[in-house]
């Protein structure tokens, strides 16, 4: 489900890149490229989660549940840094 979720939103800004400016997508590209990291340390510390019990196992469950939050915010930060930018002009 996650391949088709980034498939889905690559394939999104393929189709809105010809409307952006350089300097919108360089700041959208920043932004997703940190959400990047932060969901590659989730994915790991789902990897993690799988080779510990009980509590451990869901405090790692807890905190990659966390970090993907905080990519997908950092996500919707990017798109908003970039509308801004694009709006300046």
């Amino acid at each position: 489900m996650k391949t088709f979720v980034t498939v889905l939103g690559l394939a999104s800004l393929v189709a809105l890149a010809a409307c952006d400016s350089a300097k919108e997508n360089q700041v959208e590209n920043a932004y997703e490229n940190q959400a990047d990291a932060l969901d590659n340390q989730a994915d790991n510390m789902e990897a993690m989660a799988d080779n510990l019990t009980g509590n451990a196992e869901m405090a790692a469950e807890n905190a990659a549940d966390s970090l993907e939050n905080k990519a997908d915010a950092t996500r919707e930060a990017g798109d908003e840094a970039g509308d801004a930018v694009e709006n300046e002009h």
